[in-house]
This record gives structure tokens, sequence and C-alpha cells, in this order.
């Protein structure tokens, strides 16, 4: 079999369908492995099925390395297919028996093969450089607000602001929104006006900054969703192109047939 006809076979809606759900199965096991009642009981064919799945996936890459060559490996999601089986084949004993943990990562092939999931995670992948300018700003926020949390709250209350790294924490889990109240109260009966301060951090951090990061990424996937349209139409557009030019020559050829055709029967 040549490696055209390994391609197709590999990329066949169906073959593909089959490895989605053998994924996803896979997932389920790995996760009744979890269980030691499940394990007591069928413990054995759950490790045979996951071996089962494994050679699977083993023939899977094996197959399309032989299709695609070291272009194979050009495909970024490619190399992430291939760095999940590759981690599930080391041995798994002693200490690297925490590899055993890792094969749970197996479901997230199906990131790759989900053409929605794909999509979403390539947004997000593509939005990172503009996220790390957010990070930076959320970074800032909580340097300046630390710092003024902590010159005026700390030697109150040091268990919240009473250092640099406690006002950071402390400012983390305001940001979450996870008892902000019962912080901001407390700290108010010491500093009525304290509640100024915990209401302008809560509106920067957790509304502000998340509003831009959800608008930078729904930005991106935009972009990326009329990127991938543009291409769709590209390739539509040279299909066209090409069935055009063998139509065009098609034509030529049948009107050369045509002249000969004529020319014998002149000559008759």
């Amino acid at each position: 079999m040549n490696q055209e006809k390994v391609k197709q076979f590999v990329e066949k809606n169906s073959i593909q369908n089959f490895i989605i759900a053998l994924i996803i199965f896979n997932s389920i096991t790995i996760g009744m492995e979890t269980s030691s009642a499940i394990m007591n009981s069928f413990g054995n064919i759950l490790l045979l099925i996951d071996k089962i799945i494994l050679v699977i996936f083993v023939i899977e890459i094996l197959l399309k390395f032989y299709a695609y060559g070291f272009g194979f490996f050009k495909s970024g999601w490619n190399v992430f297919d291939f760095s999940i089986v590759a981690i599930a084949l080391l041995p798994a004993s002693g200490a690297l028996a925490v590899l055993r943990s890792l094969r749970i990562f197996r479901s997230l092939r199906l990131i790759k093969n989900l053409p929605k999931l794909r999509f979403i995670v390539e947004a997000l992948l593509h939005s990172l450089p503009s996220l790390g300018w957010i990070f930076v700003l959320l970074a800032l926020v909580f340097y300046v607000f630390a710092v003024i949390g902590t010159k005026l709250f700390g030697a109150a209350y040091p268990e919240w602001f009473g250092n640099l790294g406690a006002s950071m924490f402390s400012l983390f889990q305001i940001m979450t929104l996870e008892g902000w109240a019962e912080i901001s109260r407390e700290i108010m009966k010491e500093f009525p006006l304290a509640n100024i301060y915990f209401i302008i951090f809560i509106l920067l951090a957790s509304y502000t900054t998340l509003n831009i990061f959800i608008a930078i990424v729904v930005n991106t996937m935009s972009e990326v969703q009329q990127k991938t349209s543009a291409t769709s139409v590209e390739k539509i557009e040279n299909i066209i192109q090409d069935e055009k030019e063998e139509l065009k020559n098609d034509i030529n050829l049948l009107k050369e047939q045509i002249l000969k055709m004529e020319e014998k029967l002149l000559r008759k």
C-alpha cells in the first residue's frame, strides 16, 4: 500500500470517528481504575483494555508517520498526539510510577479530533500574545494595591496584609470574590473607608480585566474564523480554476480531433 492510500485510509471519517470513540471509552476506563472496588473485580480486564487501546493508538501514529514521512512533525497537533502516546509507552514502575496517572492525557486528543474544540484551542493560542499584556496589567494592579494595602492595613491586620506576599495572596482571594465581604467588613471596623479600596480593586481586577480578557478571546476567535473562511474560499477557487483549465484543455483537444476528422473527410 503506497503512502497516498495510507494517508486516505487514516484520514477517513470512519477511522477518525473510531479513534474518537476509543479516546472516550479509554477515558472512561481510566476513570474506573480510580475505584478500588471496580479494580478488585475487573482490574485485569481494564488493564488489558488499556493495553489494546494503546496498541491501536501506536498503530495509528505509525501509519500517519509512514503516510506523511517527516512532514508528520510539521503539524503541531501531530506532535501533540505523538507526545501523548509516547508518554503512555514509558515504563510506569518504580520512580516512574507517577507516569501511569498521566495516561488520562489521552483524553486531550479529543481536542485535535473534534474540529470545534480544536478551533477554540487554536483561538486561545493565537490570543496568547495579547493575553500576556493583560497579565502584565493585572500584575501591576496587584502590586500597586498590595503596597497600598500593606501600608494601610498591615499593622492592624497582619494575617491579611502583614507583608507584600500576604497582601497579594489576600488580593487574589478577593479577586475571586471568595470571602471578600467578610474581609472588607472586618477591616472596615478599624478603617471605615476601606470599602472604597476593595470596591475599586474588585472593579479593576475582577470585572474590567475579565471583560477585556473575554473581548480579546472573542476577537481572536473571529479573526481565526475569518482566516479559516478565507482559506476555504481560496481552496474552492483554486479547485474551480483547476477544473476550468482541465475543461479548457479537453475542449482544445476535442477541437483538434474534430479538425483532424474534417481533414480526413476532405481528403476523401
